[in-house]
């Protein structure tokens, strides 16, 4: 009873054949005098068996432990499911001997009893040792408790076949996804399957082959730049430049020479002419993101690029003759800033040739899972960190609205992997982090109405003298110091803020 008492333990603190066999047959050595215990198994799909499990056998033994079916005590077993009890190995002419041999064995009369391994109703082995005939204990009673481990032993290796099924339908099922992840969107690097993302990387890639401009339309964080990228990929100019701008991002009295380059003594320090972007890229892909950031002065020129394929440095006469498609994006409605003047119609028209709309995280539901799990096996690499999420966890992640879209929820991930303190996060877990995000939204959701308290105008284009010093402080406490957002809400951009904080006489933000 004690050794079965300790066998149940140990299956329960480890389900793994290996170590419950070896340590059972140690145990019916040990307690009962049942000796060099052995655990024959069938060869995969053959006629024959050999030792997988020992004890008491030397390596030697336990390698000459092969048996056909019918062949000897332990064949015989193995071919007719039923066991078999030798009282005397000297008096057995069908013992072999032939792993351990007859003068490796006490020389009084010894046992061997040997009984079949079932899983099911196959005999998928044998469990077999050796007994001295002189125990006082009953042979019966070995023999009720061999019955007991053998049945054991046979569901073991059933939960590790059941075990090993699941693994490899999983493997399969992994290769399956892998496929997957090998069609359109994977291979630029796009993760996702919703039938909206889907849509957008059909649109993109039935224009890819062309030279005609495309515009992203999205909100931040969507991943424009991503999909830029992947039409410069899907394109014939995949091996040329791909040059990428934010135009939120250059200081307006830089954006001419970036974007055109300059000639020597164009200005004071221009040493050295210089291309610019758009020559950089010639043959390839030019990606204006922030389009509605550019200044009005700069876009009738970049029209002129656009229409005849030429430019002219800043301090040049020469024209250049560039080949570029470009890829434009913004989040902003182009059309309410050409109603204010602030964006050119006819570089709209122009810009609008092939329009793709991105969607955002919340209309890509069942995205959101997928991209998680991306996140976090990529944070993990990068960080040499082991963090997982449960199911409860994907699910909390879902639910969420992500106003941020894909970056918010990268930047989550990778703030829970970095802070975590287990390797497995629950719904819990997460909720510890997104009140922080949903501050956020609650905060912006909170200052349209005082905004609107102030006779504040909530057009995407504003006039850039109509906003006091008053006004300005306040949207910017409103929205945390967020100088982007407190812009935003005051219908201006970013650089239209600095502008009028600077000519209200104030210092720098």
């Amino acid at each position: 009873m004690l050794l079965l008492q300790q066998v149940m333990a140990l299956i329960g603190r480890n389900l793994s054949p290996v170590p419950v066999l070896r340590e059972m047959l140690h145990l019916l050595s040990e307690l009962l005098g049942l000796n060099r215990g052995r655990v024959v198994l069938r060869d995969e799909g053959a006629q024959s068996a050999c030792i997988r499990h020992a004890y008491g056998l030397t390596a030697q033994e336990v390698e000459r432990g092969r048996y056909d079916e019918g062949e000897g005590i332990t064949g015989q077993v193995l071919r007719d499911g039923h066991l078999i009890i030798v009282q005397d190995i000297d008096a057995e002419p069908g013992f072999l001997a032939r792993a351990v041999e007859r003068s490796k064995l006490p020389p009084g009369p010894v046992s061997f009893i040997a009984l079949p391994i079932m899983r099911g109703q196959t005999t998928v082995g044998v469990l077999a040792c050796h007994r001295i005939r002189t125990r006082s204990r009953a042979l019966a009673d070995d023999v009720t408790l061999l019955r007991i481990l053998a049945t054991l032993v046979g569901q073991l290796l059933q939960l590790e076949a059941n075990l090993e099924e699941k693994t490899r339908a999983l493997e399969q099922r992994n290769a399956v996804l892998a496929q997957a992840l090998a069609s359109s969107s994977a291979r630029y690097g796009i993760i996702g399957t919703s039938p909206r993302l889907l849509r957008a990387i059909s649109e993109l890639e039935r224009v890819s082959d062309s030279s005609a401009s495309v515009l992203l339309l999205g909100e931040s964080g969507t991943g424009k730049e991503l999909f830029a990228r992947a039409l410069h990929l899907a394109s014939p100019r995949r091996d040329k430049a791909f040059i990428k701008i934010n135009c939120a991002a250059i200081p307006e009295t830089l954006f001419e020479s970036e974007l055109f380059g300059y000639e020597r003594g164009a200005f004071t320090g221009a040493a050295t002419a210089r291309a610019g972007w758009f020559e950089q890229a010639d043959a390839g892909t030019i990606f204006l993101d922030e389009i509605g950031e550019m200044p009005l002065t700069l876009q009738t020129k970049l029209l002129r690029t656009l229409q005849e394929g030429t430019l002219t440095r800043l301090g040049g006469k020469r024209e250049i003759r560039v080949d570029v498609r470009l890829v434009a994006a913004t989040h902003r409605d182009l059309l309410s800033g050409v109603a204010s003047g602030t964006f050119r119609q006819d570089l709209y028209y122009r810009l609008n040739v092939i329009p793709i709309s991105l969607p955002s995280l919340a209309e890509r539901h069942e995205d959101i899972r997928e991209l998680a799990l991306h996140f976090i096996s990529h944070v993990n690499q990068v960080n040499q960190r082991n963090v997982n999420l449960t199911a409860a966890a994907l699910v909390r992640l879902q639910d969420y609205s992500w106003p941020g879209n894909i970056r918010e929820l990268a930047n989550l991930i990778e703030r829970i992997v970095l802070l975590a303190e287990q390797p497995l996060l629950d719904a819990a877990d997460i909720d510890r982090f997104l009140p922080l995000e949903s501050g956020v939204v609650e905060k912006t959701v909170k200052v349209a109405p005082t905004l609107a308290s102030h006779q504040l105008s909530l057009r995407p284009y504003g006039s850039v003298n109509s906003h006091s010093v008053d006004t300005l402080l306040h949207a910017l406490q409103q929205c945390g110091g967020n100088k982007s957002r407190a812009a935003q809400m005051l219908g201006m951009t970013a650089r239209q803020f600095d502008y009028r904080w600077k000519k209200l006489g104030q210092g720098a933000l």
